[in-house]
């Protein structure tokens, strides 16, 4: 099975979640570091979409502006416009394989797509 993970390795969750993943044998694993290589917005969209959450609830508060800049009581096309140009806004990890995607947090909910 072929998986993608949304990491960021300052992340505790994050390394737990990729950690995870390494150590199964029938996971083909892409790492991507989100902050250097960051989704399109029609990417990110269509994870928040088959995750089935509002781009709102993929949003980061902690460590981030987003509370000052109103973000949490925008659009959703406010909140993706926000998140392709600065993609600290993007809560982590997000994991996508062929069962799906989760926002993993708590890093059980991988269990659901692998």
């Amino acid at each position: 099975m072929k998986a993608t993970i949304w990491h960021n390795p300052k992340c505790g969750t994050s390394r737990k979640v990729l950690e995870a993943l390494q150590q199964r044998d029938d996971v083909e694993l892409e790492v991507v570091e989100y902050l250097k290589q960051p989704p399109s917005r029609d990417k990110l969209a269509q994870l928040f979409r088959d995750a089935g959450l509002t781009p709102q609830e993929g949003l980061r508060l902690r460590g981030t502006d987003a509370e000052e800049r109103g973000l949490p009581q925008s659009d959703a096309e406010t909140v993706l416009d926000a998140m392709a140009a600065d993609p600290i806004l993007i809560e982590r990890p997000l994991v996508e394989t062929e069962k799906g995607v989760r926002l993993c947090r708590p890093a059980e909910l991988l269990e659901q797509i692998v």
